[in-house]
């Protein structure tokens, strides 16, 4: 049952760090809006998320502490978002910017909202969790 309630947690867990990255990204965009040759980049959510859930969760970044020589060296590494799409642009700039404010905007307001959307769904979760365990 547990490993049942961790797996559910990892989901919600692994949907609001993507969610935040993104967040990252767009606010980067509008940052650089005025960048000559500067050219807007996304996080594809829903691919980012089936690589994140698809693979074993792993932790992020660890390093496991060799105490005998016949320990196997590890490390987990969190899941990288580094290669991230350019956004086709809907009217290029001529100083080769491709940041279209109208819609960066929209997308920055869109994944706030899901995002906390997301925390709300986590909420509830963990409030009926702890209300069936001190039943």
């Amino acid at each position: 049952m547990i490993d049942r309630i961790r797996a559910d947690l990892s989901f919600h867990q692994a949907a609001l760090s993507i969610r935040q990255q993104r967040q990252e990204v767009l606010a980067s965009n509008i940052a650089n809006a005025d960048t000559p040759g500067y050219k807007a980049r996304d996080i594809n959510f829903r691919d980012a998320l089936d690589a994140a859930t698809g693979a074993q969760q792993r932790l992020a970044d660890t390093r496991l502490t060799l105490t005998s020589a016949r320990h196997i060296p590890a490390q987990a590494q969190s899941p990288e978002v580094g290669n991230l799409p350019y956004r086709v642009p809907v009217q290029p700039r001529l100083d080769g910017n491709t940041v279209d404010m109208d819609v960066e905007r929209v997308q920055f307001a869109d994944n706030t909202m899901r995002y906390q959307a997301e925390i709300t769904v986590l909420s509830a979760r963990l409030k009926s969790l702890m209300a069936a365990l001190q039943q």
